[in-house]
């Protein structure tokens, strides 16, 4: 009992509604904050930051050898980010890839992919180092610039965000999905944003219609054309819209009077999938969407992206753009979303969508509190050595007295006590005076470690004359950092110096053009041309033009249990057994020779394992037809084929009792139907037949069943029906001739007679 009420006292009762809230609210925040979304200031996520400062431990600068990635993976896993290596390997790669960053941040050896799509090798095939642009993020840890934090298990220390003197987020960009928020910063050509941070240090008050002056839109590493330029300014404005690409194309003549089309740069929003805009392009070729294509082959190498388009003969290479602009990704959107972390005085970020202004200002913030901090440390360390080059000059004046109170001490102890407090007592003097002169040496206690640790080198004139020389330099750069510590506008010149320099080393030209332009219609023009439909008896279905059709031999077409002319244009409609009507467009059915095998027809439409085509024509053809159906519980009816002008692509050809079937379905024309010059002939499976005039079968809707067109025994069915001319002598039927005059004009009503084979 005691210990039930022990635990009772220590429920903790919680409304279950706000505790989801709450706790769903605290991962939210976590996603955002620790894991996909980068600081504004350095522009990294935290996987990335923390990669590089692994690297960085690793002493893995431009100028020492690369490291295997399963050692620089392992290092930040264990130490920094333990949230799987794969996760961290993605990172890197992606910190590596020059289609996807204007400046990398990691120097990578090895298959680290490509842009065609080619994923990676493993890590412990890799190697890599730091690159150039990562040290201008690195080099100045070291001077205590940045605040760090323990690390996920206090056994380590990590930088909260890296001292990045580059406007990283802006020239590299990032993309990013949290919990109901994105990030997607394209990146921008680095010279363009260093001019533009450059401006805004000069004038505050600068506009975002100034800043695009230097900064007109994005420059992706892929170059292409953005083609609604005049809506930039909106879009950096409000932190967000949509930018349209287009892949940068040339016209090219080739073989046997064609014309080429060239894709020489491809839209950044397929940068590492190459290889599926070109087997889209293939596609449409092979499926006939776009006629005028002759071949698409890819021939890119080191040397650029070149995917060529052979176009046919006389056509027209402009409109062909077009469709392929409407219909690939040759034309595509990057969305843009300015979302990154911004920090408080709390030190909890918050995220926030910036304008193209907001973004520099953030940027130009933190490096004044960098280059105030690194200023700082180098006037601390002046002083600090100024303060010992004073010590070790005013000790070379008076070196004899040094060196008899270091003779008279009797340990390193008292003499440096002398030469900080001038305390003499036991120290043993050649003379009164020497000892009333030590009382008066009041050094410092750094200049009296300075002193005690000097080598009597330092005492040849020339170093002495060295150490007037730099205490003179070390005056003057103190008064220079002072300088600069005491004026925004001389702290200004020494950050825009040095991104002066950056922009020398990472100088480029724009690679992406801007325009304002929408593609045109495309026109399709379509050659309207006579097609053989083939099905085998396996339901193997393909088409083949006439001409190909008509050099085949008599023998290669008996294969065939149909063959039917239709116009490319035109449609394959298919009754099944079900009672349904598929439709088929022509430019599905794969054109091919007589030799290929072609394309099962159920693949083609939604007709099921089950279903069977019964009868197949051509959608032209049915406006002009009376369609005769005959199911296996009897019933007979002619239905107009106006009946059947749908666009959909399945519809229910006739109505049916449950577990009844079609047995079968004719197409026979009006004139035939009204002179009754065709006989319906009947067949059940107990082998009784019968035959009548088609003039005696009523016609009905679509949706009616029809009337009884033969009694049937209760074990009995239909199993096949058909119509053929008055005079048939035979009909077939499962491969075998059946005797058509044996079957009687009887009524329909009529039980029928048994059929006699041939």
């Amino acid at each position: 009992m005691d210990q039930m009420k022990l635990t009772t006292e220590n429920v903790i009762q919680l409304d279950f509604a706000e505790e989801m809230k709450t706790s769903y609210r605290d991962y939210a925040m976590s996603v955002i904050v620790a894991r996909a979304l980068p600081d504004v200031r350095d522009g990294l996520k935290p996987v990335q930051r923390r990669i590089l400062y692994a690297m960085k431990e690793l002493g893995l600068s431009p100028d020492k050898p690369h490291r295997k990635s399963a050692r620089i993976v392992g290092d930040t896993m264990g130490k920094y980010h333990p949230h799987g290596d794969s996760s961290i390997y993605d990172a890197l790669v992606h910190m590596t890839e020059d289609y996807s960053l204007n400046a990398p941040l990691v120097d990578g050896h090895g298959n680290f992919g490509s842009i065609d799509g080619d994923s990676a090798a493993a890590m412990r095939y890799t190697e890599a180092r730091l690159s150039p642009a990562a040290m201008t993020m690195l080099d100045n840890l070291e001077k205590g610039l940045v605040d760090f934090m323990p690390n996920f298990d206090d056994s380590e220390k990590e930088p909260v965000v890296l001292p990045a003197m580059l406007p990283n987020l802006l020239i590299n960009g990032t993309t990013g999905i949290a919990v109901g928020m994105a990030t997607n910063i394209p990146p921008h050509n680095p010279a363009e944003v260093i001019d533009a941070v450059i401006a805004y240090m000069d004038r505050p008050s600068i506009s975002i219609e100034k800043l695009m002056d230097y900064v007109p839109a994005p420059d992706f590493p892929t170059g292409g054309i953005i083609i609604n330029a005049s809506e930039m300014n909106e879009i950096y404005n409000k932190g967000e819209g949509k930018i349209r690409l287009r892949a940068r194309t040339e016209i090219e003549k080739g073989d046997n009077g064609r014309k080429n089309i060239v894709i020489t740069e491809i839209p950044y929003t397929i940068s590492g999938n190459k290889t599926k805009l070109v087997e889209n392009l293939a596609n449409l070729s092979r499926e006939k969407v776009f006629d005028e294509i002759y071949d698409v082959r890819d021939e890119s190498s080191k040397e650029g992206i070149r995917i060529v388009i052979e176009v046919k003969k006389d056509r027209d290479v402009e409109n062909l753009l077009n469709g392929l602009y409407k219909k690939t990704q040759m034309e595509d959107t990057y969305g843009v979303n300015l979302l990154a972390i911004k920090p408080s005085s709390e030190g909890n970020g918050q995220p926030k969508v910036f304008n193209l202004k907001s973004m520099i200002e953030e940027f130009v913030l933190f490096q004044e509190e960098l280059y105030t901090k690194e200023y700082q440390h180098l006037l601390a360390k002046a002083k600090k050595r100024l303060e010992i080059v004073e010590g070790l000059m005013k000790a070379t004046d008076v070196i004899d007295l040094i060196i008899e109170i270091l003779r008279g001490s009797s340990s390193v102890k008292q003499a440096k006590k002398c030469l900080i407090e001038g305390e003499t007592e036991g120290i043993k003097f050649k003379s009164k005076q020497s000892e009333k002169d030590a009382k008066t040496l009041l050094f410092t206690e750094a200049q009296a470690d300075a002193i005690l640790s000097m080598q009597l080198s330092k005492l040849i004139g020339l170093e002495i004359l060295k150490l007037h020389g730099e205490n003179d330099e070390l005056l003057a750069n103190i008064a220079e950092y002072e300088k600069i510590l005491g004026s925004v506008k001389e702290l200004y010149k020494v950050i825009k110096n040095r991104l002066r320099q950056f922009k020398k080393m990472f100088d480029c030209p724009r690679r992406t053009e801007l325009m304002d332009d929408v593609a045109k219609a495309y026109v399709e023009k379509v050659v309207v041309e006579d097609l053989y439909v083939c099905i085998d008896r396996f339901g193997y279905t393909k088409a083949v033009d006439s001409a190909a059709f008509g050099r085949a031999a008599e023998e290669t077409k008996k294969e065939f249990v149909q063959i039917l002319q239709v116009k490319n244009t035109d449609r394959l409609c298919i009754f099944t057994n079900m009672g349904n009507m598929h439709q088929v467009k022509m430019d599905k059915i794969p054109r091919c020779k007589m030799k290929d095998k072609g394309v099962l027809i159920h693949n083609l439409c939604k007709m099921t394992n089950d279903e069977d085509g019964i009868l197949y024509i051509a959608f032209d053809d049915l406006f002009e037809s009376m369609l005769f159906f005959a199911t296996k519980s009897g019933y007979v009816k002619l239905v107009s084929g106006v009946e059947f002008d749908t666009n959909r692509l399945t519809v229910a050809a006739t109505k049916l009792d449950e577990d009844d079937q079609v047995v079968g379905v004719c197409s026979l024309t009006a004139s035939e139907v009204l002179a009754g010059n065709k006989k319906v002939i009947l067949l059940t499976q107990n082998g009784l037949s019968l035959g009548f005039p088609i003039s005696e079968v009523n016609e009905f809707k679509k949706t009616s069943r029809g009337l009884k067109g033969i009694s049937l025994e209760k074990d009995d069915f239909l199993v096949y029906a058909t119509a053929v001319e008055p005079d048939a002598d035979v009909f077939s039927y499962n491969g075998k001739d059946l005797n058509a005059r044996r079957v009687r004009n009887r009524k329909r009503a009529a039980k029928g007679q048994k059929a006699t084979l041939e």
